[in-house]
C-alpha cells in the first residue's frame, strides 16, 4: 500500500479553450473536474495501476465532500481529517499548444488541533504502508517545519518517506533524512541557491541535496527527462513525446510510477519516466493507466549527458 499525504488538497476544474484572450468571453471546448493536490494525484496514479492506496488529507465544506466522493469513485481509500475551513477550488485554462494558465486558491488555515489530527491520521495508517508520499505546499497555519516533524514521526514508525515539496519546507525536512525527494528543476535551483543551465548542473545540485540529508533525489527536468541520484549511482531517463496536451500532475504521475516500481534503481526511474510521459499526453490532470504507458519509448542510462543544455534553464 502507498499512503499519500496532501496537506492542501483542492477541487480542480480544467477548461480547454481555443486561446486565452484577456478581457474576452472565453468558450471552453471541453471541461473536467478532478480531485487535486500533488499527493492526491499520486494516489490517483497508483489506483489507476491497480495498486492499493490510502489518501490522508484535510477536507472541509462542500468542495471537500466532493473531493472525497470523486476519490472514492476512483477506487481510492480516503482518510479524511475534518477541518473548519472549506477545501480550495482551483481553475486551469489549457490552450491547444499545451500552454496552461492556473489560478490556485490559498485554501483554509489549519488550527493547531487540526494539524495534530492530520499527523495522528498518518500515524494510524503508516504501519501498513510500503511508502508514504508527502506532497505539495503547506496550507496556512502549518509552519515550514511541519514536514520535518512528519518525516521524523514516520521514520520512528519504520516507514519510508518520499517528499515532494519546495522552499523552506524542503530544506527544513532534509535534516530528518527523507528517503526520496522529488524536486523539479526550478525547485532544485531554489534549494541550492544557484541557476541550473545544464544536466550536469542538475546532477551537482541533486548531489548537494544528498549532503543535506536526502537519501535519493528524483529530479524532473521537464522535456529534458529525469535524473535519479542516489548512493547506488546516478541515472538519466528520457522518453519521446508526440504532443503535450497538459502537464498538470505529470510530476505526480512520475513519483507514483517510481514508488510503484519499488522506489529505487534504474527500473524505478524508467517507470517514473514512462508515467510522466504518458501523463503529459492526457487532458487536464488525468492520471495514466497501464494502457497509456509506452515503456519502449523510454531510455535510461548511467552515461549522463552532463554538458547537455536544459531546454528551460532554471534560475
Amino acid at each position: 500500500m502507498i499512503l499519500t499525504v496532501t496537506p492542501n488538497p483542492s477541487l480542480d476544474r480544467t477548461y480547454e479553450v481555443p486561446a486565452l484572450d484577456r478581457g474576452e468571453v472565453l468558450r471552453a471546448t471541453a471541461e473536467r473536474m478532478d480531485p487535486g493536490g500533488k499527493g492526491v494525484n499520486v494516489s490517483r496514479a497508483v489506483a489507476a495501476a491497480g495498486r492499493r492506496t490510502v489518501a490522508v488529507l484535510p477536507l472541509g465544506g462542500a468542495p471537500g465532500a466532493l473531493v472525497a466522493e470523486l476519490l472514492a469513485g476512483q477506487g481510492i481509500e480516503v482518510a479524511p481529517v475534518p477541518v473548519v475551513g472549506a477545501t480550495r477550488s482551483n481553475i486551469a485554462l489549457a490552450e491547444p499548444d499545451g500552454t496552461l494558465t492556473k489560478i490556485n486558491a490559498p485554501g483554509p488555515e489549519l488550527t493547531a488541533a487540526e494539524s495534530e489530527s492530520l499527523l495522528s491520521a498518518i500515524r494510524t495508517h503508516a504501519g501498513a504502508a510500503a511508502w508514504i508520499a508527502c506532497c505539495g505546499s503547506l496550507p496556512r497555519g502549518l509552519a515550514p517545519e511541519w514536514y520535518a516533524e512528519l518525516v521524523a514521526r514516520a521514520h520512528r514508525a519504520g516507514a519510508r518517506i518520499a517528499l515532494d515539496t519546495s522552499g523552506p519546507s524542503l530544506l527544513a525536512a532534509l535534516r530528518e533524512r527523507p528517503d526520496v525527494v522529488k524536486p523539479n528543476a526550478e525547485e532544485l535551483a531554489e534549494a541550492v541557491g544557484r541557476p541550473l543551465a545544464t544536466v550536469g548542473d542538475a546532477v551537482k545540485a541533486a548531489e548537494e541535496l544528498r549532503t543535506y540529508g536526502a537519501g535519493s533525489v528524483l529530479a524532473s527536468l521537464g522535456a529534458d527527462g529525469q535524473l535519479l541520484v542516489s548512493g547506488a549511482g546516478t541515472y538519466f531517463g528520457s522518453a519521446a513525446v508526440a504532443a503535450v496536451r497538459s502537464n498538470v500532475g505529470a510530476g505526480d504521475a512520475s513519483l507514483a510510477g517510481f514508488l510503484a516500481a519499488g522506489g529505487e534503481g534504474p527500473e524505478a526511474l524508467a517507470s517514473a519516466v514512462a508515467h510522466g510521459a504518458a501523463a503529459v499526453q492526457l487532458p487536464g490532470s488525468v492520471m495514466p493507466s497501464p494502457a497509456d504507458l509506452d515503456p519502449s519509448a523510454v531510455t535510461v542510462t548511467a552515461d549522463i549527458p552532463l554538458d547537455r543544455p536544459l531546454t528551460e534553464p532554471a534560475s
